[in-house]
């Protein structure tokens, strides 16, 4: 079963271009069976097809990275409590490992002076 995205795609692709669902499919060098099952959502198309279609439209399929919508203003009061969090918390400074320091095990054994 065909997304509705790509359905809407390419209803989207026909609407812009003017073109009819036959000629859609001629300039695409697809059946216009394959196209109609493509707009009823029966079949789905690949990237490549949309492409095609896309192009048989006058229009160019790109892909983008996709980046999430972030809301600047609500960001910036979640990282105030954040940090004003952060700065309640009990300090406890660490205590002295008890490990012999990194000179001191480097030292060959028996070249103490």
């Amino acid at each position: 079963m065909s997304t509705p995205q790509a359905a809407s795609m390419i209803r989207e692709i026909r609407d812009r271009s003017g073109l009819s669902q036959a000629e859609l499919a001629r300039r695409s060098g697809l059946p216009r069976s394959v196209v109609n099952a493509y707009l009823k959502g029966r079949r789905e198309p690949g990237a490549d097809a949309l492409a095609r279609l896309a192009a048989a439209g006058g229009f160019e399929l790109k892909l983008d990275r996709r980046r999430p919508p972030v809301d600047a203003e609500r960001a910036g009061r979640i990282l105030v409590q954040v940090l004003e969090l952060a700065e309640a918390l009990p300090y406890r400074p660490r205590p002295e490992l008890a490990y012999p320091r990194l000179a001191d095990r480097l030292e060959p054994k028996g070249a103490a002076a």
